[in-house]
């Protein structure tokens, strides 16, 4: 058995050194150009704090990432409950329809949201053809348009995450506590909830994580009307050629991210999202 373990290790070391290569190497050399260009030292990261424009867009970014996260966990919760709770053949489909979305780019996804947010779009047109409003909203280019078209872009990855977590839960306990008379509420709040918290958190923490660097979605929801880091910091190499900024915001980025996954691994409920379940 050691030995399956030890040929089973040796296996990963040729993936390990390509991740390595592809990953590691260009962070290190992001972390040069930060203390280097235009010349060496931290100046460029003691002007991040100084700088207004930098300000506005970690704020915005905090405000989607934070709207984004909580918005998906919700739904996606109510979406995984409802599915560990439908028959097998209703469950296959559902998980089906949820898997639907990663055959779909995400540009394509995006411009469908403009297509139905915009001025005249589907939404905006058949509200006002029902009487309900009588000019059109702003739903796109906004906070709105761009938190919309996250969550949409979350929720199936959130989904998987709290389903495989609420189909760990033993049935039992539910029977025990109706055995003993709880009420259908009392069980969900103090027995369900409890035991469900792992996933949540585990769902969390990737939402809001992915969120932090999300680019493409807020890029064209947005239209450089609410702007975040991850496009800040491409508009900065892409268009100012502010290498300086841009490689000091994204290792500041980098740096959060490993300080908030490092604080959360930390965390009771979200380790025991990775403890391997009894079978049953």
């Amino acid at each position: 058995m050691r030995n399956f373990k030890t040929t089973a290790l040796l296996l990963t070391v040729p993936a390990s050194l390509v991740a390595i290569g592809l990953y590691a190497a260009p962070i290190l050399q992001v972390l040069a150009l930060s203390l280097t260009e235009p010349k060496f030292g931290l100046a460029n990261y003691q002007s991040l704090f100084a700088n207004a424009a930098v300000g506005r867009v970690v704020m915005t970014t905090l405000k989607v990432s934070v709207m984004t996260t909580v918005l998906t966990v919700l739904a996606s919760y109510v979406v995984a409950f409802a599915i560990i709770h439908m028959s097998a053949g209703w469950r296959r489909i559902s998980l089906f329809l949820v898997l639907v979305p990663f055959w779909i780019s995400v540009l394509v996804r995006a411009f469908s949201w403009i297509t139905i947010l915009r001025r005249r779009g589907v939404l905006n047109s058949a509200l006002m053809e029902m009487g309900v409003i009588s000019s059109p909203l702003d739903l796109v280019y906004n906070l709105f348009g761009v938190t919309i078209g996250m969550v949409h872009y979350m929720m199936p990855f959130a989904i998987l995450l709290l389903y495989a977590n609420l189909s760990d839960i033993d049935r039992r306990i539910m029977q025990a506590a109706r055995s003993l008379g709880a009420r259908p509420a009392t069980i969900f709040w103090r027995v369900w909830l409890p035991l469900s918290l792992p996933g949540i958190a585990l769902a969390t923490l990737f939402v809001f994580v992915f969120s932090l660097g999300f680019l493409v979605t807020p890029a064209l929801l947005g239209a450089g009307k609410t702007l975040m880091i991850a496009e800040y910091i491409s508009v900065q190499i892409s268009s100012t050629s502010r290498w300086d900024l841009a490689t000091s915001l994204s290792t500041m980025l980098l740096l959060v991210v490993g300080i908030i996954v490092f604080a959360a691994m930390r965390s009771p409920a979200l380790r025991a999202a990775f403890v391997a379940k009894p079978q049953q």
